[in-house]
């Protein structure tokens, strides 16, 4: 697994005393990546976890296949730079800690409220937050791109270009970073259950060789 200079640095980073680093790549558009990260919310009080908020982006990973998805995909790709560009400027203007509750803003918003993926949303979740509202204005700026694209660098370089949202990263007993994308579960379990789920997911991820597990999905999203 190819790790990145950058990428060590994250994982070695300050954690809570006695706590594990579980480093998070989300895009705010993804349900999936909404289940999981609610689900990395419960690990957090029943496993000594603690989850560190990065920002990767659909639209920049899918951005050269733009000619082989339906129209409606394009679509989305389009609406999905705001958002993570609004990401990018709240961190670099307050720090990474205020991506996790933006996130959860962002999320409650557009999967739990269905307020679709506008300036008029990313505006209410930064009110939310209590975060500068002109950050909105980031929505439209390609300055925040580079940033934007360096972030999601670090978190897929981890696990190759053949995934998506999120992706998972914890310090391994060999002292390099076990990543890996997903898990992709509907609803997010809760207390013991997702315990185990987390135990299950670093057994299997953390197994020399292994790549892949996976079935078709019979069920969308359910936010319960």
């Amino acid at each position: 697994m190819v790790q990145s200079a950058v990428g060590a640095e994250s994982a070695a980073g300050s954690a809570e005393a006695g706590k594990v680093p579980a480093d998070f790549w989300f895009d705010p558009l993804c349900p999936w990546a909404w289940l999981t990260s609610r689900w990395m919310l419960e690990v957090e009080q029943v496993r000594p976890v603690e989850v560190r908020w990065h920002v990767m982006s659909l639209s920049v990973l899918n951005e050269d296949r733009l000619e082989e998805m339906p129209e409606r995909y394009r679509a989305l790709m389009a609406e999905g730079w705001g958002p993570v560009r609004v990401c990018i400027a709240a961190e670099q203007k307050y720090g990474s800690e205020v991506l996790g509750p933006l996130y959860t803003a962002l999320g409650t918003r557009i999967h739990l409220k269905g307020e679709g993926r506008g300036r008029e949303m990313v505006a209410g979740a930064l009110q939310d937050v209590g975060l500068d509202p002109e950050l909105v204005e980031a929505m439209e700026s390609t300055e925040y791109d580079a940033a934007l694209r360096e972030s999601h660098r670090r978190g897929i370089e981890l696990v190759g270009q053949d995934v998506g949202t999120p992706v998972i990263a914890v310090p391994g007993a060999d002292g390099e970073q076990l990543a890996f994308f997903g898990p992709v579960v509907t609803p997010a379990p809760r207390g013991e259950a997702a315990a185990r789920l987390w135990d299950g997911t670093l057994l299997v991820a953390g197994t020399p060789g292994f790549y892949e597990l996976k079935r078709t999905r019979d069920a969308e999203p359910s936010f319960d």
